[in-house]
């Protein structure tokens, strides 16, 4: 074998080696830079995981401090919370305390200046003008400027140019009065526009001088009624005093918690005022006197009054708004014309037991001017005070146990007349038919007065209106009545029954009453079924009279 052949098999088998070498050397590459990613992924598999576990470490202290925080925050507004409702509680009870003094910082007397009209009208503004358009008269010489008008020397000598030298100058005369024309028209327009503007002054101009004059009208007849009005107090007239003193009351601050709801009627011949004035309902005392926070329970828990405690608070408020309302009213009767005050308080409220509206008078007080302006209210204390003045207070103001007005205002009324005794000159020969309708009545309101309540005559309406007003004084089943009185020898009809009604709606009464010398159909009878109201027909009237000692008839005469 030659050394050729030898060194070319040399040759062959060291590439081949190196070829395997370079082979696995790249495989061993390829390995390594696999294992290599392997290594970075796990690394930040791990930088991941690390971070991770880090933001779930972060997020449980967050959250626990989140948790803190709204546990402070919680527990603070709950704090806050009770605060509120005892600054409530201070607050209405301060106000209730404060009621008598609060009034004796102020003049209760009503200026009667200041009742009259304080508005001016406004000046007469003109409506705005029209824009109008610019027109300028046109300057002749502007539209010949650079024509020539006299003829040039060719012009004359040769007639050179002439025709059109003639021809500028009469388009320059045409463009001059197309523009003249043009300044007509406008000025034209303008015309017509100051017309316009002129017209809109004028019926501005007529509205303003039409409304003005209506409210000074208003005005002339505003101060004729404040000076009637001033007028009429300083003479003692019944309206105006009543109208003067419902002022002074309405301008009275009080909080919302008081009802300031009223009545008054003044007795010209006596000067004495009667007010019926509400009184704020027990409720209006908050259910507890402190709020407490017990954590450990996360619950707000309010300390009740004792009875005691709350019969106090009442008292003091209902005498306070008593003796308010006197010093009101005394200290603004800048006219003189109140000698004396009956002032009765009641209160809106519901009978537990029956469910039903009541309107109990828990105090009744009478005085002169005299004797309560020599009281320092700034000294007293309102429960003696009220005493002092010999009012007539619920014995449970609690338990709103009503006492009896001094003077009741549903008994005061300017359409009563005084009554006449007919029972005294009857007697068993009286046939109740045969009586003047008038006499009838005075008969009906005799024999309720003798029952019991305290009755009064209507003046004769004509109207089928109310008869006779009596009123029940007994406390808890008493009430105002309307009674009817018909002498009347056919049966009574519905209609009848149907106006009673009607009439006692209006009057506000607690029960209705028709008396009558006859009968009473069944529908009558059905419609006052299941209604307050009593059908008293001749044979129970004969029956009430004799009752009563009095002896008489109906017999329908011959």
């Amino acid at each position: 074998m030659g050394r050729g052949f030898v060194s070319t098999l040399n040759k062959i088998a060291r590439e081949a080696a190196k070829a395997q070498r370079n082979a696995e050397r790249r495989q061993r590459a390829i390995q390594r830079e696999y294992e290599r990613k392997e290594r970075l992924q796990r690394q930040y598999e791990r930088q991941l995981e690390r971070e991770r576990e880090k933001s779930i470490k972060q997020a449980i202290r967050d959250q626990k401090n989140y948790e803190k925080e709204q546990k402070v925050r919680y527990l603070e507004s709950r704090k806050e919370e009770t605060k509120d409702l005892n600054d409530e509680v201070q607050y209405i009870l301060e106000d209730f305390q404060s009621v008598l003094m609060h009034t004796l910082n102020t003049d209760d007397t009503i200026s009667f200046d200041s009742l009259y009209p304080k508005d001016t009208f406004p000046d007469f503004v003109p409506p705005t003008p029209s824009m109008l358009p610019i027109n300028q008269l046109p300057v002749k010489d502007d539209f010949f400027m650079g024509v020539q008008q006299e003829p040039p020397l060719l012009e004359k000598i040769f007639g050179i140019g002439k025709e059109k030298r003639l021809e500028s100058i009469k388009k320059a005369e045409a463009a001059y009065a197309a523009a003249i024309a043009e300044f007509d028209r406008v000025n034209s327009v303008i015309d017509e526009i100051r017309k316009e503007d002129d017209r809109r002054l004028q019926e501005a101009k007529e509205q303003y001088d039409k409304e003005k004059q209506a409210f000074q009208d208003e005005v002339t007849q505003r101060i004729q009624q404040v000076n009637l009005f001033k007028s009429n107090y300083y003479a003692g007239e019944k309206d105006a005093v009543e109208a003067y003193n419902v002022m002074v009351l309405e301008r009275s601050e009080y909080s919302d918690l008081f009802p300031q709801q009223f009545e008054l009627y003044y007795v010209e011949q006596s000067k004495e005022l009667v007010v019926e004035y509400e009184l704020p309902s027990l409720s209006a005392i908050p259910e507890y006197k402190e709020y407490k926070y017990i954590q450990s329970k996360d619950e707000i828990k309010g300390t009740e009054f004792k009875a005691k405690e709350k019969s106090e608070i009442y008292s003091n408020l209902i005498a306070s708004v008593t003796l308010r309302t006197l010093h009101e009213l005394f200290e603004a009767d800048q006219a003189n014309v109140i000698d004396s005050i009956v002032f009765n308080g009641v209160v809106n409220t519901v009978n537990p037991s029956t469910g039903l509206s009541i309107r109990p008078c828990v105090v009744t007080v009478q005085t002169t001017k005299s004797e309560f302006n020599q009281f320092d209210l700034s000294k007293v204390d309102v429960i003696a005070c009220v005493k002092g003045l010999k009012a007539q207070i619920s014995p449970s103001l609690t338990e709103l146990a009503p006492v009896k007005p001094i003077v009741n205002l549903d008994m005061l009324d300017s359409r009563f007349i005084d009554e006449r005794d007919m029972i005294s000159g009857i007697d068993d020969r009286t046939n109740l038919l045969e009586m003047d309708p008038f006499d009838f009545e005075h008969l009906v309101c005799n024999l309720f007065s003798k029952i019991g309540l305290e009755s009064k005559l209507t003046r004769s309406s004509r109207d089928g209106g109310v008869d006779v007003i009596a009123f029940d004084p007994r406390p808890v089943f008493g009430g105002k009545y309307v009674i009817q009185a018909k002498r009347y020898r056919n049966t009574v009809e519905v209609a009848a029954v149907r106006d009673l009604y009607g009439t006692m709606m209006n009057e506000n009464a607690a029960k209705g009453i028709l008396v009558t010398t006859s009968t009473f159909g069944p529908e009558a009878r059905g419609f006052a079924k299941d209604k307050p109201i009593e059908l008293i027909d001749g044979a129970n009237l004969l029956y009430l009279l004799e009752q009563h000692g009095i002896r008489a008839k109906i017999e329908i005469p011959q």
